[in-house]
């Protein structure tokens, strides 16, 4: 649960952008999505070594140049 303190001068359009920076940050919207379908252990794991791969390619040549 996200709490924002709201001061009594603050307006309200400065307390919602507070709450939208918190939420953003909290990253619950990305947790969301992510649960949404369950993915197993093993090709999340493929998925990050594709990455890793994918990367080294991109940028791990560049430093050697």
């Amino acid at each position: 649960m996200l709490i924002i303190d709201v001061k009594e001068s603050e307006s309200i359009e400065r307390a919602l952008k507070k709450y939208k920076r918190k939420f953003e940050r909290a990253g619950i919207l990305k947790e969301l999505r992510r649960r949404k379908h369950f993915t197993k252990p093993s090709i999340e794991r493929r998925h990050e070594v594709l990455k890793a791969v994918y990367k080294q390619k991109m940028y791990g040549d560049q430093q050697q140049g």
